[in-house]
């Protein structure tokens, strides 16, 4: 609840963009003005490898950080196939739980009333959600949405020449015995189904809001016009 409190009644500098990891929270529950919610997601098996040697390798964002795992050098597929914490099918509920929000069955592996919860929370709190696959997209979105915050984000992305702010050291790609062992798992089965469903959404998104033009994303001109406008004190003004 404080949090709720701190970021609601944050007045000292605004706009304000407020990032981290944080499961979905329903502000309005605790009395408070739900902020704007923004969110990227990630194909569910490509974050797991990548989080598992994250985990080892650390990333070229802090390169000398050390990491829980550090040292440990068995490959994802020596870990699938002994069983070992970190890349059991389990492991791959992550997504879901996040958009499901703080109710501890959002945590129950395998709930479909999770799954249910999450793609409501997705259409009914939250502005855009994008892939990490269409990182350029989802900015010219929010470009397009919210210029006030994002004005020239899309320009400052291309000027800035990184597809993402950090990536893993070291990864080293799966066999397809290991792949088609967690994509047969109903834990994939079920993050993949919220996954399709981001991409779904942020696909009718995209078509209203932005277009391409050379290789470039660029806000789509307003498709509406006002015919009648009246001010405050009730009288029409062109």
């Amino acid at each position: 609840m404080r949090f709720t409190r701190n970021i609601t009644q944050w007045k000292d500098r605004l706009p304000a963009v407020f990032h981290g990891h944080v499961y979905y929270i329903d502000f309005q529950r605790f009395g408070h003005r739900r902020p704007i919610l923004i969110q990227l997601i990630r194909e569910p098996l490509d974050r797991l490898i990548s989080h598992y040697y994250f985990l080892r390798y650390g990333d070229n964002y802090r390169p000398h950080l050390i990491r829980t795992k550090m040292g440990d050098k068995q490959t994802f597929d020596e870990c699938v196939r002994k069983k070992n914490h970190g890349c059991k099918p389990a492991d791959l509920w992550v997504q879901i739980p996040f958009f499901c929000g703080m109710s501890p069955r959002c945590r129950v592996v395998g709930s479909r009333w999770a799954l249910a919860e999450a793609k409501h929370n997705l259409l009914a709190n939250y502005l855009v959600v994008g892939v990490t696959e269409q990182i350029p997209q989802f900015v010219a979105v929010l470009e397009a949405t919210i210029p006030r915050i994002f004005q020239g984000a899309s320009r400052q992305y291309l000027k800035g020449g990184k597809t993402h702010l950090r990536k893993t050291k070291k990864k080293i790609l799966p066999n397809d015995e290991t792949l088609s062992l967690l994509k047969s798992s109903q834990e994939y089965k079920m993050e993949h189904d919220f996954y399709d469903f981001v991409m779904e959404t942020f696909e009718g998104i995209k078509q209203q809001t932005i277009y391409e033009k050379n290789g470039i994303f660029l806000p789509r001109p307003s498709r509406f016009h006002y015919e009648k406008a009246f001010g405050p004190d009730g009288k029409f003004h062109i």
